[in-house]
């Protein structure tokens, strides 16, 4: 992977941020331009797994690119044409809801839609409570949206959380790889237990 200029997004699953920040940790080592995006709450919002300002540190000096963290910032991606692909990782099921209804209202959304407008691919990293719940209609039509790419996913703790359904971190190099050359990795569904 060689002069891109890659968008890496996160939304606020505050529990798998780490696993994300070490893939993009593995990207920056590439030969590529990483354009950092957040939404408001993974920008904002101290949790148990982190504070906010040490991990928004550490993203922009990963990427040596300031986080695009508003509605305004991430809008001229698309006029703009400043990506070539964008990740979202970790993909909250209200993201992948807002994303499958055309809903732009944070600054990941207003990211993937302005991206998709190029036709161009986006990878979504998904990690939700609800796949296999209310989320899954809204997975189940992106799937079937045209430039959207999965990292493959599976249920991550089956017996105690039912519709849970996490993606396979460390796919996500070979994941955006294969959407660079318009294929979807297979086999998308990770059974691990």
């Amino acid at each position: 992977m060689r002069d891109i200029t890659l968008g890496y997004a996160f939304c606020g699953s505050f529990c798998t941020m780490a696993e994300s920040l070490a893939e993009l940790e593995k990207l920056s080592q590439n030969d590529i331009r990483i354009i950092p995006i957040m939404s408001e709450a993974a920008y904002g919002t101290d949790t148990r797994f982190g504070k906010a300002e040490s991990i928004n540190e550490r993203i922009e000096e990963l990427c040596h690119e300031k986080i695009i963290h508003t509605i305004t910032a991430a809008e001229p991606i698309g006029p703009k044409k400043l990506l070539d692909i964008l990740v979202v990782s970790p993909c909250t099921g209200n993201t992948a809801a807002k994303i499958a209804l055309g809903i732009t209202d944070t600054p990941v959304t207003m990211a993937v839609k302005a991206h998709l407008r190029n036709g161009r691919p986006v990878v979504l990293g998904l990690a939700t409570n609800d796949a296999l719940g209310a989320s899954a209609k809204n997975i189940g039509v992106l799937h079937g949206t045209k430039n959207i790419y999965f990292i493959p996913y599976g249920q991550d703790d089956p017996e105690s959380k039912p519709t849970s359904m996490v993606c396979d971190f460390k796919k996500t190099g070979e994941t955006i790889e294969a959407a660079l050359a318009g294929r979807q990795i297979q086999p998308i569904l990770d059974v691990r237990y």
